[in-house]
């Protein structure tokens, strides 16, 4: 029997695509794939699992904080160069600490998704 081993798609529903496109794009520098749905963005990935914002499908405003309890963690080579580009441009939720996965931080996305960084080594 097999078994789920790797994740292979997440998407986030987003009040506002416009807005989350440009905060994804300008302030993270993630590059949308050549096609997207006309209800979302689709993100290029190296590695992993396909990142997607849509429009959501649910009532967004019926809760009080969006994604609770899910964490995204995203890899990253130089982390603290990374923070201080994105200074004014991205919440800081949690300044760089260092884990058992190496030194991560958490920004935040627009709809106040938290984004965990993980400093990783060059490829």
């Amino acid at each position: 029997m097999s078994a789920p081993t790797q994740l292979g798609f997440v998407s986030l529903q987003v009040s506002d695509l416009d807005v989350s496109r440009q905060f994804y794009t300008d302030v993270l520098d993630f590059q949308p794939a050549d096609q997207s749905p006309p209800d979302a963005c689709v993100f290029a990935t190296q590695d992993g699992a396909i990142f997607t914002i849509r429009k959501p499908l649910v009532d967004l405003n019926a809760t009080s904080h969006l994604g609770w309890g899910v964490s995204l963690w995203f890899a990253i080579t130089d982390l603290n160069t990374f923070l201080q580009r994105v200074e004014g441009k991205a919440t800081l939720v949690r300044g760089v600490q260092p884990s058992p996965f190496g030194n991560t931080a958490i920004i935040a996305d627009p709809d106040g998704y938290w984004l965990t960084l993980q400093e990783t080594k060059a490829a």
